[in-house]
């Protein structure tokens, strides 16, 4: 287990309303580098609000978040930073329809990070390769499967050569034989060492892939654990009862 300081990912007490309904009522926990952690949980329990707090997609109400040594609650953020460090792919896949594959993962890192283009395509054309997808550069998003799209979206955020990806129930609108390739490709880079952040409601996947099962209920953080012990012996009736649903 690593040691709580070398937490690359930590939230202290963070608070979220919409409105004047709270999503978020005081949400901690930290993540090591190199750990992947899976976020699992009832609809409207929070889940893929944390992670859209973590790169400041949502601002908090209140409380700490920081990333490495970026403190995302300061108003002074430096957004471009941010992205460079943290990832993010999301359920629906986002990619500009009007654009091509490869322009769709080598845009962000010339346009934003203004790398050199030659470089960012020879690395967005190796992460097609990594995906399986190198043979649909030239395709736009359209002419390909769900799975497909999704695929790309991994490989866009990989090529911002991020330090940790969060990924928000990216399975949740495939269609059931689409979601082991894009769990394939999550679980490599999970492998390689990439500190992954992964809401999701595949169950399978987070017994076998994850070092942390986080379980949120209500905007709280009700349990958490290594997923062998997360999946046999949970400690909280809430967790007992989702868990019972859900396997």
């Amino acid at each position: 287990m690593a040691e709580q300081n070398t937490a690359f990912i930590k939230l202290h007490d963070v608070y979220k309303s919409f409105g004047n309904s709270p999503v978020l009522r005081g949400v901690s926990l930290e993540i090591a580098k190199g750990e992947v952690a899976c976020i699992i949980g009832p609809s409207g329990s929070g889940k893929s609000t944390i992670l859209r707090c973590i790169n400041a997609l949502t601002p908090v109400d209140q409380g700490f978040i920081q990333v490495g040594d970026i403190q995302v609650t300061s108003k002074g953020l430096d957004m471009v930073a941010l992205c460079h460090r943290v990832g993010m792919v999301f359920q629906q896949y986002n990619l500009f329809p009007h654009k091509t594959v490869l322009q769709n993962v080598s845009m962000a890192p010339i346009q934003v990070l203004k790398q050199k283009r030659a470089e960012v395509m020879d690395r967005a054309r190796a992460l097609l390769e990594k995906v399986k997808l190198v043979h649909k550069a030239d395709a736009y998003p359209g002419e390909l499967s769900g799975g497909q799209q999704q695929r790309v979206a991994i490989a866009r955020a990989l090529c911002m050569q991020p330090e940790a990806i969060l990924f928000d129930e990216v399975t949740a609108a495939l269609d059931p034989e689409m979601v082991g390739e894009v769990l394939t490709v999550i679980r490599d880079i999970a492998r390689e060492g990439m500190t992954c952040v992964i809401v999701t409601h595949e169950m399978g996947f987070a017994r076998e892939a994850a070092n942390h099962v986080y379980f949120t209920d209500g905007g709280l953080i009700v349990e958490a654990a290594p997923p062998t012990r997360f999946f046999s012996d949970p400690q909280d009736e809430r967790t007992r009862s989702f868990l019972s649903k859900v396997l």
